[in-house]
This record gives structure tokens, sequence and C-alpha cells, in this order.
């Protein structure tokens, strides 16, 4: 058995059902990741938190899933790879660049390529970022304040996929068309 139980609404510790429900009600169901975070309730308040907070930033819905995509592909979130290829095509974003965030090739668009460059440049220099880069990130036409969206997005997307990993959660079968393994 697992240290981590895909928990119900009605076996879930009772901090985490509200997280929970809510979360049913946005998807139509709990993803099986969510019923495994609930274990914690902290974990998984905090992250649907950080998250929705990261939704409010000033980077566009697209170029959110830009940095959503390159956390989780980096990282080896089948779960997160999977669910955010789904939001994308749902966004109708071109499948051309979902399946270059899902293969962690260059991006069709310069501007979101920028983006994903810089993403993955916070990850690897923990935020040292080099001047160059963070220059060549601003002449893509993002901003200081983009900048540290991008943190913020790493931060809540690390917390995401590193828990997904620990609890080994699940691809829900919703979520099938759009299985992801790392390479």
């Amino acid at each position: 058995m697992s240290a981590f139980p895909d928990h119900t609404l009605d076996s879930a510790p009772a901090a985490a059902r509200a997280a929970m429900a809510a979360t049913a009600r946005h998807r139509g169901y709990v993803p099986a990741p969510v019923g495994r975070l609930a274990t914690s309730p902290e974990l998984l308040g905090g992250f649907l938190k950080l998250s929705g907070i990261f939704e409010t930033t000033t980077l566009a819905p697209v170029e959110r899933e830009v940095v959503v995509m390159t956390v989780a592909a980096r990282n080896e979130c089948h779960v997160c790879v999977a669910m955010h290829s789904e939001i994308l095509a749902a966004k109708e974003a071109p499948s051309a660049l979902i399946e270059a965030l899902r293969a962690q090739e260059r991006l069709p668009d310069a501007r979101l390529d920028g983006l994903r460059v810089f993403t993955l440049a916070v990850m690897d220099s923990a935020g040292a970022v080099p001047e160059e880069t963070l220059q060549a990130f601003l002449a893509h036409g993002f901003t200081a304040r983009n900048a540290l969206e991008v943190v913020l997005g790493v931060g809540t997307y690390t917390l995401s996929t590193f828990a997904n990993r620990l609890t080994d959660a699940p691809l829900d079968e919703a979520l099938a068309p759009f299985a992801w393994h790392a390479a």
C-alpha cells in the first residue's frame, strides 16, 4: 500500500475537503494527484493558493502555460505535462507549441521561446540569472515584473511537480489522450 492514499472527499483529512471540493467543481472530478496531495492539507491548500495567485499575474494565459510546461517537463512530472497539455489545447494553442514544450525543444514563436529559455535559466541558476539572460528576456518585450512572475510560476510548479512525483500520482483517465513520458 502506498504511503499516499487516493483520498476521496469522504476519506480526506477534514482540512483538505474544501480544496478538494473546489477542484472537483472546477474540473468536474477530483484528479488523482489532488487526492494524493490531500494527505497534507497544507501542501494542497498552499499549492492551490499559489497557482491561483500565479493565474492573476500580468503574463498572458499561454505565457503562464509556457512557464508551467517548462517546469513540468524539466522536472519530469508526467501528470503535470498531461494536464497542462490539455489546458493549452483547450486554449487553442498551436499544436506545434504544445509538442515543442512536451519535447523540451525550441518553440516556434521567438517571444515564447525567450520565456521558455528564461524560465530554464531561473531554474538552472536558482534565480541568479546572468544579466545578459535577463536582458535577452526583456528584449522580447517582457518586463521586470514578468521576470518576478516567472519566479512565482517556477516556485509554484516546482512544489506541484515534486509533490506529484513523490506521491507517484497516477494519470487520470480523462488525461489519457495527453499522456507523456520523459525522454
